[in-house]
């Protein structure tokens, strides 16, 4: 039998460029939910490797500035955990299994979104099962989950992807981080959230337990997080903003559930509209496509506003995180949008209503029977 220790594995991680990994026995997830349970994903698992990637601070630079979108869908979500991230997760589980052992790459996927299947066979559980990524590395010791649910490294905070593997080779186990060694529950996420964090003070919370250790976090609002992550949030999009200027829409008081949400957002991020010189591409709203081309199929334009960037900041100034910097994150107040439209923008087609204004017919607009078609024609200058 081919030796592999826990020491390998990490020496092998730094050698390819991941900034962290943890290891944790399988027994640590026992008490998981029957669909989010590693053991149930592969039986014969004895220990779970997360890996660590790091998102760079200067890809929230464009759109804590406003002036630059793409650059947070592809580097510090949607592309840094489908491209370059897994790459280097799979070279570790190639690594495992070169010496001997199965290793199960476990793309983090959305345990909640998975779709109504029955089971393959009677007494098995209905697939997929998806363990949560952010529960398998607080239970390898590479940090805790924060009050937003969002996951904080000690070095990083919450600026890191994660991936995960399972293997039946029997590895030498990190020790797991205290509970509130990383997060003090300050509240930022919470305050700078466009709406789906809860105040530490709410008393919406949810608890599991990973290893013996109660793990609590806000309970968030899942529907107002998609809502507001993909686009459909005028507070935080412009380019909604634009497209639709009379739509008053407040994320921070709807409801609905998190997949409803994603109907919604997607649907109307990919939808036709008609071309015409005030729409030449034709689309709903004109940005999200091309954001999505530009990511890869994905678009995500909140920028983690609350979770990720008043986290960090919050972390950086108290010291609780190793990374810090020579210039503060936040360098003059946050751009806000406000939900209420600034004025009413037509009353049909507010596009072809501004354009009949700039030609000075805006006085024939919605008359109806008393259109008056030789005013028209005097005020074109053909009579």
């Amino acid at each position: 039998m081919k030796k592999l220790t826990s020491a390998m594995i990490k020496a092998r991680a730094k050698e390819i460029g991941l900034d962290d990994i943890g290891i944790a026995p399988i027994e640590r997830y026992k008490d998981a939910p029957p669909t989010m349970n590693p053991a149930n994903y592969f039986p014969g698992a004895k220990s779970v490797i997360v890996t660590v990637q790091r998102i760079t601070r200067g890809s929230y630079r464009g759109i804590e500035e406003g002036t630059h979108w793409n650059n947070y869908t592809f580097y510090s979500y949607n592309r840094l955990n489908t491209y370059f991230r897994p790459r280097l997760t799979y070279a570790i589980a190639s690594f495992v299994e070169d010496h001997g052992w199965e290793a199960v790459p476990h793309y983090p996927g959305v345990p909640e979104r998975n779709p109504n299947r029955e089971p393959v066979t009677p007494g098995r559980l209905p697939p997929d099962v998806v363990p949560s990524v952010r529960f398998l590395a607080a239970g390898a010791g590479v940090g805790e989950i924060g009050w937003s649910k969002v996951f904080l490294h000690p070095k990083f905070g919450p600026r890191v992807r994660l991936g995960s593997i399972f293997t039946d080779a029997e590895l030498e186990p990190d020790d797991m981080i205290e509970p509130g060694t990383i997060c003090n529950r300050c509240g930022a996420c919470a305050r700078k959230c466009p709406g789906a964090i809860p105040a530490v003070n709410s008393g919406q919370t949810v608890t599991i337990n990973i290893g013996g250790k109660d793990i609590v976090y806000g309970d968030v609002d899942m529907g107002k997080c998609t809502f507001t992550h993909h686009g459909l949030n005028n507070r935080v999009s412009p380019f909604l903003k634009k497209d639709f200027p009379n739509l008053e829409f407040d994320v921070a008081s709807s409801n609905a559930t998190e997949e409803e949400a994603y109907k919604l957002c997607y649907a109307l991020a990919g939808a036709n509209w008609s071309r015409t010189p005030f729409n030449p591409d034709g689309k709903a709203i004109n940005q999200y496509p091309f954001t999505t081309r530009m990511a890869g199929g994905y678009f995500a334009l909140c920028g983690a506003r609350g979770c990720i960037r008043a986290c960090m900041d919050s972390l950086e100034k108290s010291g609780r995180i190793e990374q810090t910097f020579e210039t503060p994150f936040y360098r003059k107040p946050s751009w806000d949008l406000d939900y209420r439209r600034e004025k009413p923008v037509g009353k049909v087609n507010p596009w072809w209503e501004d354009y009949l204004t700039k030609q000075g017919l805006d006085r024939n607009i919605n008359k109806g029977p008393n259109y008056n078609i030789h005013e028209y024609k005097q005020r074109a200058g053909e009579e």
